[in-house]
């Protein structure tokens, strides 16, 4: 199954951008990360920062379903998982690939093959040794494994040869964006010993992470210690951490003011009655974007006029008015405006207009009613009433199922209309290849893409990241996949929590959640 859909109260917030090395931190600084500054101080029992126990309390409503990296995928829930799990590299302030568990690496002159040098004397939190061999276990237990959620994101990898602490990855093509991509959403590297089992990996995950799993309650609860043989253990100052299931985002703040929590993903809805409260409310840059997915390969969207009156049917300021309470913005890609791989050309390519949409349906032979639609979602989200408005205003009659089950016809590419949203990856070539490309886990008209989309994003990542021109190449490249008919974005909204005092600022890492250097204090 290659993705996971994570509704988030009120909207819809799941998986996918990696962005390159060239992202300005000063851009996502004024267009994205806004402190909020609380004006009371927390009230209630917050965790203190007693020796030796520093303990965050987290609520989540990403809950992770599966522990195993590889099933669980890079939708929001690889957060959580980063506490566990380590990867190759990760992602800095400015967005750039950095030094994880390889402390370097290099390419070839062709560009089609990459060599990731480990740090020495690192092991799994059961005392395997972290080493080359372990990456290419990784690798090829994503490529392969039956119920792998990755297997798309890492077509570029032919074959993984491992000696000692060096994993060299020979390339199916020339792909400068592998340090992007084999960061903390799409490797996080599992103990093979213990992956050997995955069922039980599922169940008791073993990483290299800044943290070693206690116990796990499945869907509810998970406890977890400070690893000290995590190779920045000197940097991660939290010596606890409980993970819990978030309750109904209206209890959260509740929850926050009398320490239950000290820290929590927040629900836009929730963020005026936390800065009342005192707590300190926080947006963390973002790549969420949410779509319409529809399925050209069926009946009524095989009508291109079809397509485009929905297009033109689609209100995207009533979902950022009525669902992200401030805090969103309109978009019709899958980048928010300021990272370089939006653009700008295709901004406003398919206005809000419902006569232009009327008229498109006549042209191709439909009357007001002739049109029905079956909606299917895997959970109640108000999204849907808000799609199911808009095209019963131009006469298409929309029906909304809910099967829980969805994800299983989703990725099979049989439904006719759905709805997605993504958490993006760091990598914008694999973001745009997972939405646009014949193979994409997003596309649900898969194996249908855009015209001159392949040669576009070879394009980008035939192009070394530092190279002059690489925006206006990445930038041509999400042009060409807008040009697709399977997939009508609505609006993005960053990533918000709330936490206690207590709890030092977090790292500004775009879409991440990154504890180096996070301290806990004592008191209210």
């Amino acid at each position: 199954m290659p993705a996971r859909l994570t509704i988030r109260r009120p909207g819809l917030d799941v998986r996918s951008p990696r962005r390159s090395a060239r992202l300005r931190s000063a851009v996502f600084g004024t267009a994205f990360v806004a402190l909020l500054a609380p004006a009371l101080s927390a009230c209630g029992g917050d965790v203190s920062s007693t020796a030796g126990n520093a303990t965050l309390k987290w609520a989540s409503s990403y809950f992770p379903t599966h522990w195993d990296p590889i099933v669980s995928g890079s939708g929001a829930q690889f957060r959580e998982l980063a506490l566990v799990y380590a990867s190759l590299t990760r992602t800095d302030e400015n967005g750039k690939a950095v030094p994880d568990l390889a402390k370097s690496w290099e390419y070839n002159d062709k560009g089609d093959q990459i060599t990731f040098h480990l740090r020495p004397d690192l092991k799994f939190s059961d005392g395997e040794p972290v080493d080359a061999a372990a990456v290419k276990a990784a690798i090829e237990r994503a490529k392969k494994q039956k119920n792998s959620a990755l297997f798309g994101d890492l077509t570029s990898i032919k074959s993984v040869d491992a000696t000692g602490l060096d994993a060299v990855l020979h390339l199916s093509q020339v792909d400068h964006q592998i340090p992007q991509l084999l960061g903390e959403r799409v490797l996080q590297i599992a103990s093979p010993k213990a992956a050997g089992v995955p069922e039980k990996l599922d169940q008791k995950p073993v990483g290299a992470g800044p943290f070693i799993v206690q116990q796990l309650i499945p869907g509810t609860k998970v406890v977890l210690k400070k690893n000290p043989d995590y190779w920045d253990a000197k940097n991660i100052h939290i010596d606890n951490v409980e993970l819990i299931s978030a309750p109904d985002a209206s209890t959260v703040v509740s929850g926050l003011q009398t320490g239950v929590y000290n820290f929590a993903d927040l629900d836009p809805s929730q963020a005026d009655a936390a800065k009342k409260a005192g707590l300190d409310v926080f947006v963390q840059p973002g790549f969420n974007a949410s779509n319409l997915s529809l399925n050209v390969n069926k009946a009524p969207f095989n009508d291109d006029k079809v397509v485009d009156a929905v297009r033109h049917a689609i209100n995207r300021k009533e979902f950022v008015d009525k669902l992200t309470f401030g805090y969103g913005t309109v978009t019709n890609q899958p980048f928010p405006k300021g990272y370089e791989a939006y653009d700008p050309k295709s901004e406003n390519a398919y206005p809000y207009d419902p006569a232009k949409s009327k008229k498109l349906l006549a042209e191709a032979g439909h009357k007001a009613g002739d049109i029905k639609l079956n909606l299917v979602i895997p959970a109640e989200d108000p999204q849907a009433e808000i799609v199911q408005s808009q095209l019963a205003a131009v006469g298409i009659k929309v029906t909304i199922k809910i099967d829980k089950n969805w994800a299983t016809p989703f990725f099979a590419k049989d439904l006719t209309f759905s709805l997605y949203g993504t958490t993006g990856r760091d990598s914008a070539a694999q973001t745009l290849t997972a939405h646009f490309g014949p193979n994409g886990p997003l596309n649900l008209s898969t194996p249908y893409e855009p015209a001159g989309f392949e040669a576009a994003v070879a394009k980008v990542r035939q192009t070394p990241l530092d190279a002059p021109d690489y925006t206006d190449i990445l930038q041509a490249a999400t042009w060409a996949g807008l040009q697709s008919k399977a997939l009508v974005f609505t609006y993005s909204s960053p990533n918000l929590f709330a936490k206690s005092k207590s709890i030092s600022n977090l790292p500004k890492n775009p879409a991440h959640i990154d504890w180096t250097g996070v301290t806990i204090s004592g008191g209210n």
